[in-house]
């Protein structure tokens, strides 16, 4: 192997690595996006379905986005058989969570299995509420049992 091959499979090594670091060594979905979007646009924007996968304790302690579905994401399988009926043509799903940790690996197991548009709301309920969004009550309407 002559050295400009030997540097060339090198860089294309090191890039390789970087690459699987910046998306936390998987790979990402062509369909999910990293948005951060206020909490009024998350609650007028009627193209958008806003699912918040929290635990019902967390909804009732900080409350939540004003017309958003209130499904605690267990696995992708489960999640899509509750909000599938729940998702209007040409709507995209947005998902919120408390800081966006959850919500980065939700999107990503779920963008696999469906091909309309993922949004994977940037540092959750925590920035949305930081940014100055008065949230509202969850409700049984929205999706909590035990609220």
């Amino acid at each position: 192997m002559d050295k400009r091959t030997f540097l060339a499979a090198g860089a294309a090594a090191i890039a390789g690595v970087f690459g699987m670091m910046a998306f936390g060594g998987r790979a990402t979905a062509q369909n999910v996006t990293l948005e951060a979007l206020s909490g009024s646009d998350l609650a007028s924007d009627p193209k958008t379905l806003v699912v918040d996968i929290r635990r019902p304790e967390e909804w009732m302690a900080t409350g939540v986005i004003e017309g958003a579905l209130l499904i605690t994401y267990e696995s992708a399988d489960a999640f899509l058989k509750a909000v599938g009926p729940k998702l209007g043509d040409g709507q995209r799903l947005a998902l919120i969570c408390r800081s966006g940790n959850r919500t980065s690996r939700a999107s990503q197991q779920i963008a696999k299995l469906v091909d309309f548009p993922v949004v994977d709301v940037q540092g959750g309920m925590l920035r949305v509420l930081k940014e100055g969004y008065t949230p509202v009550g969850p409700t049984r309407e929205m999706g909590c049992q035990i609220c």
